[in-house]
């Protein structure tokens, strides 16, 4: 039994009134006896009989409602598509109207960067990744039942905003001014900014899903060095989303705030600047094409070694080239901005970005090539799709190379040249790839096979039909056709290469509809899939398809475990693996050590809950209330989703028994950790990194608009803040957050009533801190709507007071757990959450002030 706690379970830190903090060897816990293990196991992973539509919550059902509801926003935006090529396919075409091709462009835009490829590429791993690293779920499932409702129902609201009349019109990169009050007057608008942020929630929601997932749920013994090539690529682009996508939640929200309350940020008539929203727009957006691009590869590095029949050559190096393309995305978003009059001196620097990006793309490229000329290739569909995946993609990376370049760019910029270019490394790069892994992976979830007969009508219809729409593109755009116009006259030589592109859309789209076609039939009628139909060599294809994956959980220690251990399924199928039982009789998986994968923790996930899909639909009413400056309907649907949210939190941190459970193998492994090795502390600090990014990129605008308006920041007439209001503040703010560690000290040592007292205390210094604070910025007589330097020291301090005011509700909340016996020595990880937020909050808060205070005195 000594031996079986050792390691992790050995390494915990004891508490006061811990078994093993006496030299105590506490006994295994088990469950009464019952049904054999796999009974149990089944039975905890069953799907609810009523309502399990809503409610279920495992990776294997909201991944494919994911990756279903991503599919059919993309058809939706390829028949808007379609329809805006029949206005183009001949001049002085009538058949929409310039305000209807507006929405029309502006939401076939939004809905395939947001609503489609983002999205489903995140659904592909949420769907996949546990089979791939070996468990049974991701580490919170709640969380990614929310960030799917909040998806579906938040693209469903902008999506059905066309049949409602107030669909937005100002392109889907949305720049001010044109969609300030002033010039988009309606609510098209706030459809957009409202609820398209619903959306960036919830992809930030399933980046730290698979990050924490990735890092802390794969098998013993799958060291970062052994993961599966796509688990890589997927952490890579769940790291940019976390530092992306908030930058462009910021930019929504100061769009908002500029629209509903005249805080004027892009307004260049009150201290505004319209390239504000373009910076922030685009640090997310050009790192978008990697963050599409990226799990599409990871993909096909995944499949083709099971069609080349051999290892991808160059695993680490392509791992390298992930991590450099990560880095380098970020160094990017100027070359959208070249034409906007930036100094020549950066722009050569982003060009030179811009440039060197293709090297770690070139690598992969290289890899995958050596692959297939190592190996012994079969030509199946999913190959198809991947060879031309491989055409259509360097074609687009050549001409992005081209309009890398500074002259080049400014003769080729907003025209058809650009259009093309990104099709072809969108389409090329993410949809044949798409379209690889489904007709590769269904068979994984559905148990049948995709015709071949029909999969490679599809791939020629849809590789001919997109080169001979998309190519001619490149012309038109030399020969000067503008982006985003409705119609031209016939004089220009547009016109037969209009019509080719026109036609040959259709013929894309017709091998779409032949994918789809040959999906229905196959639910009935497809080949019976087999156990692994490619000789596939990851773990994905062991997992077989109940919910629950795994009969148990295997120790992997290879990048190709099926191809290396041929008896592995066998040994899994007869519960030789970890958790082969379900000593909890509840949906159970282990919580691994970040680099080497040592088994630390057996995690009790939850199960079936209405809590996600009523916290969304409310918030996402709530929205809706906003959108349509409801306020009863929008507080209404608030008080409700807050409702949702605090149960939600509330019957988090459940009461666990302290001793060890029997985790197979001779491993005994503890069920409750509160220190940093438990997933709940890391997914509160992913988290909190793009909390950091929100609040950079609010400083961000606060530094970028004193450099449009120097001579005017602060603007005539305003007070420059004194020192003693700040210091005060900060000094409150700081007291806060170490009371917090007291208290957490305290009750470590089961010192209850101090640990109450100190928690009490911090509620106390941060409610004044908050006092402070507004007396002190109502003291600077600052009006958030004259100008935008006021309007960026009340966003910041709103940010900062936010943080605080949530940082203060803590305290009562730990004190209520507290009482109710639900917060001990043991039980504590609810209190060192609240540290983790306090421990981010203070310093965030004493630099925001540093900021506000001190910069106007020093600037000239």
């Amino acid at each position: 039994m000594t031996a079986a706690l050792g390691g992790a379970g050995a390494a915990l830190p004891a508490s006061r009134g811990d078994p093993q903090a006496a030299g105590v060897t506490p006994p295994l816990y088990r469950q009464s006896s019952g049904p054999d293990g796999l009974a149990r196991i089944a039975a905890a992973w069953a799907m609810p009989k009523r309502f399990g539509f809503l409610t279920e919550i495992n990776n294997t059902h909201i991944g494919v409602l994911y990756i279903a509801t991503g599919f059919l926003f993309f058809l939706g935006a390829g028949v808007l598509a379609l329809l805006m090529r029949i206005q183009l396919a001949w001049p002085n075409n009538t058949f929409l109207d310039a305000a209807t091709y507006n929405q029309f462009f502006t939401m076939h835009g939004t809905v395939m960067m947001f609503l489609f490829a983002v999205p489903i590429v995140e659904a592909v791993a949420v769907l996949l990744l546990p089979s791939m690293l070996g468990t049974r779920d991701m580490p919170f499932p709640r969380l990614s039942s929310l960030g799917y409702w909040c998806y579906a129902i938040g693209g469903a609201m902008v999506f059905s905003s066309l049949f409602l009349g107030v669909a937005p019109d100002g392109g889907w990169f949305m720049y001010p001014p044109l969609t300030g009050a002033r010039y988009s007057p309606g609510i098209n608008t706030d459809v957009w900014v409202l609820g398209l942020g619903f959306v960036e929630i919830a992809a930030v929601a399933a980046a730290v899903e698979l990050i924490v997932g990735i890092l802390k749920t794969r098998a013993p013994g799958m060291t970062l060095g052994k993961m599966p090539i796509f688990a890589w690529y997927m952490l890579v682009t769940a790291g940019m989303i976390m530092v992306g996508m908030p930058a462009v939640i910021a930019a929504d929200i100061l769009l908002e705030l500029e629209r509903a309350f005249g805080m004027p940020f892009y307004d260049p008539t009150r201290g505004g600047e319209p390239l504000l929203w373009q910076h922030l727009f685009w640090l997310f957006a050009h790192p978008e094409v990697y963050i599409i691009f990226l799990p599409a590869a990871g993909m096909v590095s995944m499949m083709l070694p099971s069609f080349a029949r051999t290892p991808l050559v160059g695993y680490s190096w392509v791992v390298l080239a992930a991590l450099a393309v990560g880095f380098l995305s970020f160094g990017l978003w100027v070359h959208h901005m070249f034409t906007t009059g930036l100094p020549l001196l950066s722009l050569s620097f982003f060009s030179a970005a811009s440039s060197a990006i293709a090297i770690p793309m070139g690598i992969q490229v290289f890899a995958w090539i050596a692959t297939l000329w190592n190996g012994k290739p079969v030509l199946r569909v999913p190959m198809l799709f991947i060879l031309g995946f491989l055409f259509i993609f360097v074609i687009g990376g050549l001409t992005g190379v081209m309009v890398a370049a500074v002259p080049y760019n400014w003769q080729v910029h907003d025209t058809y040249f650009v259009v093309a270019h990104f099709h072809y490394v969108l389409i090329g790069g993410m949809v044949f790839p798409l379209f690889a892994a489904l007709y590769y992976w269904i068979p994984a979830i559905t148990g049948r096979m995709l015709s071949e007969r029909l999969g490679r009508w599809a791939f020629w219809l849809m590789f001919i039909g997109f080169n001979a729409a998309f190519l001619p593109m490149h012309l038109t755009g030399l020969l000067g056709m503008p982006r985003r116009i409705y119609t031209y006259p016939g004089n220009l030589g547009w016109n037969t290469l209009n019509l080719v592109s026109s036609v040959f859309a259709f013929l894309f789209a017709a091998g779409v509809l032949v994918f789809v076609a040959d999906f229905v039939r196959h639910r009935r009628s497809g080949q019976q899939a087999g156990h692994n139909p490619w000789d596939a060599p990851t773990l994905e294809w062991m997992s077989g398809q109940p919910a629950h994956g795994f009969r148990s959980l295997m120790p992997i220690t290879s990048l190709y475990p099926l191809w290396e251990h041929k008896a592995l399924k066998d040994e899994e199928l007869a519960g030789r693996g970890y958790l082969p039982d379900a000593p909890t009789q509840e949906r159970e998986a282990l919580a691994t050590s970040p680099i080497s994968a040592e088994p630390e923790q057996i995690i009790r996930l939850p199960g079936p809950s209405w809590i996600p899909f009523l916290a969304a639909t409310a918030t996402a009413v709530a929205f809706a209330g906003m959108t349509v400056k409801s306020a009863a309907v929008g507080s209404a649907a608030g008080a409700v989703a807050a409702a949702a949210y605090l149960y939600w939190l509330w019957s988090m941190d459940k009461g666990l028994p302290r001793e060890p459970a029997d985790a197979g193998r001779g491993l005994a492994l503890p069920l409750y950790r509160s220190d940093s090795g438990s997933v709940g502390w890391w997914g509160m600090t992913v988290l909190l990194i793009a909390d950091a990014v929100v609040l950079a990129s609010f400083a961000f605008a606060y530094l970028f608009l004193w450099t449009a308006h120097p001579v005017a920041w602060p603007p005539d007439g305003s007070r420059l803040p004194g020192f003693l209001g700040p210091a005060v503040i900060a000094a409150l703010v700081i007291g806060a957050w170490i009371l917090f560690e007291a208290a957490s000290r305290s009750n470590q040592r089961d010192r209850r009533s101090a640990a109450s007292a100190s928690l009490a205390a911090a509620a106390v210094l941060a409610a004044g801190a908050l006092i402070m604070g507004w007396m002190w910025l109502n003291s600077l007589d600052i009006d958030p709507t004259r100008h935008s330097y006021g309007a960026s020291v009340w966003t910041l301090a709103g940010h900062v007071g936010l943080h605080v005011a949530i940082g203060a509700a803590m305290a009562p909340w730990c004190i209520a757990r507290q009482a109710l016996g639900m917060l001990d020595g043991w039980r504590s990880l609810t209190l060192h959450l609240c540290l983790l937020w306090w421990r981010f909050t203070a310093p965030a808060a004493a630099l925001t002030l540093i900021l506000i205070t001190a910069f106007p005195h020093v600037v000239p």
